[in-house]
């Protein structure tokens, strides 16, 4: 009887390891997916960042030369080739 029970502790003791191999490797891929998701989502932010500073910079410098051309009274060209 003890043989047996010894027998049934051992097989579910491997049974858990086993288990637990396969729901460490489960995490690592879930983490390494989410790592891989961050880091697309970081470079897309960055690029949409990047888009918003140029579109920013365009339009500072087409006010600028506006008021200038205003200041200066000239043509907004003139006022951007000073």
């Amino acid at each position: 009887m003890r043989k047996i029970a010894l027998v049934a502790a051992a097989t579910a003791a491997l049974g858990l390891a086993a288990c637990s191999e396969g729901t460490q490797d489960a995490a690592e891929t879930t983490a390494e997916s989410a790592v891989a998701d961050t880091e697309a989502n970081m470079e897309a932010a960055g690029d949409t960042m990047e888009a918003g500073a140029a579109d920013l910079e365009a339009g500072a410098d087409e006010t600028a030369a506006d008021v200038e051309a205003t200041m200066q009274n000239e043509t907004e060209e003139e006022a951007q080739v000073d």
